[in-house]
């Protein structure tokens, strides 16, 4: 019990710290790894870290993981990272194999437990190619719910917040109906900076940071294993393995291959479809600058309230309450700390059973795809 909860940190700089002192065990193998950082503009005791080394002779794979895209999601992607270094990293040829190790991509995010950044921005939503992708026009969808996605005024008793909130999205569905509603919130949205997933209006730092990155992995390797970590959708204890629709092969062949039972696409038909994804992006890197290179990009979604109707009405509740918090604020203390409380939950579950399950599926999953990619030996 105690070695579980020690994988999960209980704050942003209780996990950067352990990520930096990461280092010299890597050096050990990999002798030329080096730490390094960006440090955010407007914050500068927040930065984005992550550890970078070219194998020992020939750079002929390069193992990627990321972690916190969506800042308060980088409690579990600190575990699964962490988990990975101690059972995994051992395993990877340091001769043939270099590592970009990247600990929370949305730092501010992580540390006030928010998804965006400190610009409100949905860095999941700003992985654009091409930043005319950027249209405030776009996702008409969302500009119809924003009265009800984007409450305004100071968050009363949470439990008529909840009624109120419920009246209105029985009423959206009777109006819309749940896969034009649910499509319209999730897609990505430019024109209201307040609201949720929203995407900015410019391509954000930590972006930019990302983006050159890859590039940097890309020129130095042929073969790239890309695990990025993500929580929030999908069944409560079954981890999902999340695809690009850019991926060649089918989710049953994945499933078939790997030997995991639940492996979706990025697409409405299988999962759900968002404008300027960051496993997108690397595809359309490969494609575009790199098209001889070999990937595989894929992100671990850990399922936290579950996946029926009610239980995703539940994790939208929680998200617009937060959003709600963020900027209006609560009429009491008591009540703001209800409100933050089931927003954790519904990235960063407490319950010993689900993190326990949690670590079994990324456990499988790693080994399964450490194996496919030839990251590892049979």
């Amino acid at each position: 019990m105690n070695e579980l909860k020690e994988l999960f940190p209980f704050s942003y700089t209780v996990s950067r710290m352990r990520f930096r002192e990461r280092l010299p065990g890597i050096v050990e193998r990999w002798p030329n790894a080096v730490l390094e950082q960006h440090t955010l503009t407007d914050h500068p005791d927040m930065s984005i870290d992550w550890i970078w080394a070219e194998a020992n002779q020939t750079t002929e794979k390069m193992l990627v993981f990321t972690t916190g895209e969506h800042g308060v999601e980088g409690i579990v992607g600190s575990a699964m990272l962490e988990f990975f270094c101690q059972k995994y990293l051992p395993q990877i040829d340091p001769e043939t194999t270099g590592l970009l190790l990247v600990h929370a991509i949305c730092p501010w995010g992580m540390a006030n437990r928010r998804r965006t950044n400190a610009n409100n921005v949905d860095l999941n939503r700003n992985f654009v190619w091409d930043p005319n992708e950027i249209d405030p026009e776009f996702n008409p969808r969302y500009r119809d719910l924003d009265d009800f996605l984007g409450t305004t005024g100071k968050i009363g008793p949470v439990w008529l917040e909840r009624l109120g909130f419920l009246t209105e999205y029985l009423a959206e569905l009777a109006r819309i109906g749940k896969d034009e509603l649910w499509a319209g919130k999730i897609l990505g949205q430019y024109a209201f900076p307040k609201g949720i997933h929203y995407g900015g209006t410019e391509i954000q730092e930590e972006v930019r940071v990302l983006k050159e990155l890859y590039r940097q992995a890309f020129e130095a390797s042929s073969k790239i294993l890309h695990l990025d970590m993500h929580t929030g959708y999908g069944p409560r204890y079954q981890m999902t393995i999340v695809n690009s629709p850019l991926e060649s092969k089918s989710s049953a062949e994945f499933i078939e291959e790997l030997g995991y039972p639940l492996v979706a696409a990025m697409t409405p038909e299988e999962f759900y479809e968002v404008r300027g994804d960051m496993i997108d992006y690397v595809y359309l890197l490969r494609d575009k600058e790199f098209p001889e290179t070999e990937l595989y990009a894929t992100a671990f979604e850990f399922g936290t309230f579950g996946e029926s109707h009610w239980e995703k009405f539940r994790h939208m509740q929680a998200m617009v309450l937060e959003n709600q918090l963020t900027w209006y604020g609560a009429v009491s203390p008591g009540i703001e700390e209800k409100v933050r409380k089931e927003f954790l939950e519904s990235f960063s579950p407490s319950e010993e059973r689900w993190r326990q399950k949690a670590v079994a599926d990324a456990d499988h999953a790693f080994a399964a795809i450490l194996k496919m990619t030839g990251f590892v030996s049979g």
